[in-house]
């Protein structure tokens, strides 16, 4: 009986099996493939990365994944059963080795014995190249949020203007419950102006010039510290800034908005704590500045941890109340602006640290 030969295996076969450490079937697939540790660092690329990225696949070992990364998009999440359950999909922006920017498509999936995981990765530059209806769109979005929020302006005025008028000359005819309604109006339209406002804020970023310069991050900081006093004193909360820190490139208005809305962010969301505290932090890492706003309040849970970066995402703060959902998206948008990004972990103590990287040059 004559033997068969060998049946070259797929790309399902190869990554149902999981190995611990990936076999050399791995090494033949077209598609680009890493696999991670625990703790995020590529510990196996094989040679169709090199074309991805754009370095030799050995220099990719040792180094995490997500020092890649310029923007992270997530499309699904899931923890399906069966053989192959994918844990995530997305899209994510990198730095190419010859210094563009590239996009790549990607499926993650655990590895069986829960010591890291395999990723499998589509470029997808060309399919960006030929759609800037994508960009196109954003831009029209963006004057649209311009529009709509200058055209909200004017009512909002008036609703708490008169509001409050009815509440001065009125009270006594409205009584106390009246008077409650009143107080709850204007409370909603207080939360409306401060809407509009940080939509503002959102569409404006990028198309004001950006001009950058090396900005002094502590100037910064203690500008902010004193204009946040009477809130910090009322919640009995520490801001701790560095000593001493490295000067920032960047345009100064989009940092100060950078760390008023991270700062603002761990004071809405930190929540009851024992000497509760927000640190920042900033160093140098590589070709990169690190900023990090860590407190020491509840943390964010895991499935929220790429959501809260979303437009209009909001995590209920203590008593139910929730905020705009633009603040993070803000701090996303100014980073990626700047060439970096953000992303938020919790520590091995109680509390949040959003990290926020920028290049160097």
């Amino acid at each position: 009986m004559s033997q068969q030969p060998p049946r070259a295996r797929g790309l399902g076969e190869a990554i149902a099996d999981r190995p611990p450490f990936p076999s050399g079937a791995l090494d033949d697939l077209l598609e680009p493939v890493i696999v991670t540790d625990g703790s995020g660092r590529i510990r196996y690329a094989n040679p169709a990365c090199e074309s991805l990225f754009g370095v030799a696949s050995a220099s990719l070992v040792g180094r995490r994944a997500s020092d890649f990364a310029l923007r992270h998009e997530v499309a699904e999440r899931r923890s399906g059963a069966g053989a192959v359950p994918c844990v995530m999909r997305g899209r994510v922006e990198f730095r190419h080795g010859d210094g563009d920017a590239r996009w790549a498509s990607y499926s993650l999936s655990p590895l069986s014995d829960g010591s890291g995981a395999i990723a499998i990765l589509r470029d997808e530059s060309e399919r960006r190249l030929d759609d800037p209806q994508g960009a196109h769109t954003r831009d029209e979005l963006e004057q649209t949020i311009r529009a709509v929020s200058h055209d909200l302006r004017s009512p909002l005025v008036s609703v708490l203007g008169f509001s409050r008028l009815l509440r001065d000359d009125f009270a006594a005819v409205l009584g106390e419950r009246g008077t409650h309604y009143l107080e709850r109006i204007a409370e909603a339209g207080r939360t409306m102006e401060n809407l509009i406002r940080e939509l503002l804020d959102f569409a404006r970023i990028g198309h004001g010039g950006e001009r950058r310069s090396w900005v002094d991050p502590r100037e910064v900081l203690l500008q902010l510290r004193g204009e946040l006093k009477p809130r910090l004193d009322q919640l009995q909360v520490e801001l701790r800034v560095p000593d001493d820190a490295p000067r920032l490139l960047c345009n100064r208005t989009r940092l100060y908005q950078l760390f008023s809305n991270l700062i603002g962010n761990a004071l809405d969301h930190m929540g009851p704590c024992e000497s509760p505290e927000v640190e920042v932090e900033i160093c140098e890492e590589g070709a990169w500045h690190r900023v990090t706003v860590r407190d020491n309040g509840r943390g964010v849970a895991p499935d929220d941890r790429d959501r809260i970066f979303e437009l209009f995402h909001s995590i209920p703060r203590e008593g139910g109340r929730k905020g705009t959902g633009i603040g993070l998206a803000i701090v996303k948008k100014i980073a990626e602006l700047h060439g970096g990004r953000v992303w938020v972990e919790n520590g091995a103590s109680p509390g949040a640290a959003f990290h926020v990287q920028l290049p160097r040059h």
